[in-house]
């Protein structure tokens, strides 16, 4: 649907017109930024939401915690722990829980990033993307 279409459809929606005018107006902000992405990322958004969907509620009670825990992190080590997150996702399990307990991973990350990547790379998330690591 073209964005002038979406806009009207969702003003004509009548649980939109019930939310706050303030609430409106972010929900509005939020179609335009989304209907001004590329369509690889729009697609890339809409399978994301689409597993959240799927996730159980303790699921995304972890997911929340993980991920929390790593944007604590100074930037520089979320950078290396999403990196490493992406680059375990693309491998069966037995093999991410042997890379995650190796020495080399040992001495570059603490226990603490390390039981994040293992967190996070057992939850039922979207496949991983070429791009690199997600936000």
């Amino acid at each position: 649907m073209p964005p002038a279409e979406q806009e009207r459809a969702l003003q004509n929606d009548p649980g939109f017109r019930r939310l706050p005018p303030a609430l409106q107006q972010q929900l509005r902000q939020r179609l335009r930024h989304f209907s001004g992405l590329p369509p690889q990322q729009q697609l890339r958004m809409l399978n994301r939401m689409e597993t959240w969907e799927h996730l159980t509620p303790e699921q995304k009670y972890q997911a929340r915690q993980i991920f929390g825990q790593i944007r604590a992190l100074p930037p520089g080590r979320q950078r290396a722990v999403g990196t490493a997150i992406h680059d375990l996702r693309g491998m069966p399990p037995e093999q991410r829980e042997q890379i995650i307990d190796s020495e080399r991973f040992r001495s570059v990350f603490s226990d603490q990033e390390r039981e994040m990547m293992r967190g996070a790379t057992r939850l039922p998330l979207a496949p991983a993307e070429e791009a690199g690591p997600q936000e």
